[in-house]
């Protein structure tokens, strides 16, 4: 089974959730609600659970060999960290821009002043 596609739903800025994933395997089986999570050292991938009546929380799917834990995980993080990158990029791009923008404004107002 391979990852056909990693999709990054939501990115959170604040706290330890990092961001919300689906992938898709093998182009036809979609897994929604993965989560990305800054653990203690490191990012870490959580897969979709809900809390039983115990209170214990329980995933609704896993991978069942560590090597597809793997793949997943290290897929997962690589698509988290490149659309990161990406806002970051848009965001440095956008301050630029009005920084542009308002020098402009500025030269014009001493020209016609």
């Amino acid at each position: 089974m391979e990852i056909t596609d990693v999709k990054i739903r939501r990115i959170v800025l604040e706290g330890r959730l990092r961001a919300i994933v689906s992938v898709t395997l093998s182009g036809c089986i979609a897994i929604h609600d993965i989560k990305v999570v800054q653990g203690e050292e490191r990012l870490f991938v959580a897969m979709p659970s809900r809390k039983d009546e115990n209170g214990v929380f329980r995933d609704i799917i896993h991978p069942i060999t560590s090597d597809m834990r793997q793949r997943m995980e290290v897929e997962i993080i690589d698509a988290y960290q490149r659309q990161l990158a990406m806002l970051e990029a848009e965001e440095a791009e956008a301050e630029a821009a009005m920084a542009a923008e308002d020098a402009s404004d500025e030269i014009e107002s001493d020209l016609f002043n």
